[in-house]
């Protein structure tokens, strides 16, 4: 017995037993039903495929992903010149100091701070910074005054590198401020008592 379904098109459902002649269409529908599920499941995976590479695409144009604002590109610049010039004059103490407590501080500016620098290269590299690259002139006039001066400047950096960390936009930027300015206060520490030693 046939019962006749409307659904769209007229369909027959054989109760029991399936006729020869209705095989044809019933494995037309298999076919037509897994072709459906296979375009639904190629436009699934377009759309998400697509939404990687809008994602791929925004984070390449960006600088990997970063959430770098001004301030932290204006952190990083000043940093990076600062580094540079810790750097040179730490090579200069450590050739022309007249003290062995100066040599052995210029010494360790020279070691931590290119450290500092390099990781600071690498993190502006990933997301797109140009960093400055004049390299700074040192002129040396006495171990007083480099201490004095070094003071000054781990004072301001220390300041600087705090405000970073806590109120930076970029996580691997604040990361390095952070990491850093634990370095700065301990050459900080290290400097007032060679100050102390000198007066």
């Amino acid at each position: 017995m046939f019962r006749v379904q409307q659904a769209g098109r007229l369909r027959f459902v054989l109760e029991a037993g399936v006729s020869p002649a209705i095989q044809p269409y019933k494995v037309m529908k298999t076919k037509i039903r897994v072709v459906s599920q296979l375009h639904i499941l190629a436009v699934v995976i377009g759309a998400i495929s697509l939404t990687g590479a809008v994602r791929a695409a925004d984070t390449t144009s960006t600088g990997g992903g970063s959430s770098l604002s001004e301030k932290d590109k204006t952190f990083m610049k000043k940093a990076a010149k600062g580094g540079r010039m810790e750097v040179a004059m730490g090579q200069v103490a450590e050739q022309k100091g007249q003290s062995e407590d100066v040599k052995s501080f210029g010494k360790r500016m020279v070691t931590d701070h290119s450290k500092a620098n390099d990781e600071l290269k690498s993190i502006a590299s990933k997301k797109g910074v140009e960093l400055p690259s004049k390299e700074h002139s040192a002129k040396w006039s006495s171990d007083e005054a480099y201490i004095d001066m070094m003071v000054k400047d781990h004072e301001k950096d220390l300041a600087e590198f705090k405000e970073e960390a806590s109120s930076g936009s970029d996580p691997d930027v604040k990361k390095f401020a952070d990491d850093t300015s634990k370095v700065i206060q301990e050459h900080l520490d290290l400097v007032k008592e060679i100050q102390g030693k000198l007066k």
